[in-house]
């Protein structure tokens, strides 16, 4: 590993963690000596990186730092891309876009060469075996999860019954043939799923729920058996 991309992975190990992580765990996860660690902290800090040391406990990054230029790996790069060129087929057109651009934001900061590994990468998304429908309420949703906000919905079950509930939206789950909505709903008083294509209105309220996102989205996977991703 040269050491620019040591230091990299240096910045990406102290970004994953939000507590000081001792020197020596540091070092092992790098295959290198302390007395280099403490080298390779002192160039980050003398780059801007506000790396801060906690006597007896470790180094912990504060956050606002950015490395110029972006440097990936070849795995990282056909990993950008392939997920990228995912979300713009299989979203709603605006999050499409918006993955578009970011690739073209990131193109546009990387060196040469790996601009070239960018725009190179044969790895391509296949056509989807039945093509969803325009989906109008995705942005809304998205909206309602981000700012942690109710939402009024009026939703039709795979019986075709429609009900009109108050709901806590906070994640929504991509899949090949549906999006799926997971909220609290207040009417039952429970963790219910929502395709979305079976919404029919979704109407984001002024009112943040109770919970924070975090929290149900915690709760959700406890009770379903699933780990974090």
């Amino acid at each position: 590993m040269s050491r620019s991309q040591r230091l990299l992975t240096l910045i990406q190990i102290l970004r994953r963690h939000r507590f000081p992580v001792a020197g020596a765990v540091l070092a092992r996860e790098l295959g290198i000596t302390l007395r280099t660690l403490y080298r390779d902290i002192d160039t980050l800090k003398e780059q801007g990186a506000s790396i801060e040391g906690v006597a007896g406990l470790g180094f912990v990054l504060r956050p606002g730092f950015m490395l110029p230029p972006l440097m990936f790996s070849e795995d990282e790069i056909e990993a950008l891309v392939l997920g990228s060129r995912w979300v713009a087929r299989r979203a709603d057109e605006r999050l499409g876009q918006a993955a578009r651009n970011a690739l073209d934001k990131i193109a546009a900061v990387l060196p040469s060469g790996l601009r070239d590994e960018l725009d190179a990468t044969a790895l391509l998304i296949g056509p989807s075996a039945s093509p969803l429908p325009a989906d109008i309420v995705q942005p809304l949703i998205r909206k309602a999860i981000r700012e942690e906000l109710k939402a009024q919905v009026t939703y039709k079950d795979q019986q075709g019954e429609k009900s009109c509930r108050t709901i806590w939206p906070f994640a929504l789950g991509y899949f090949d043939d549906a999006r799926v909505l997971v909220a609290w709903c207040e009417l039952r008083g429970g963790f219910r799923h929502f395709r979305s294509d079976r919404i029919s209105t979704f109407n984001v309220a002024q009112e943040r729920y109770p919970r924070r996102r975090q929290a149900l989205l915690k709760a959700w996977r406890l009770q379903e058996g699933l780990t974090p991703q």
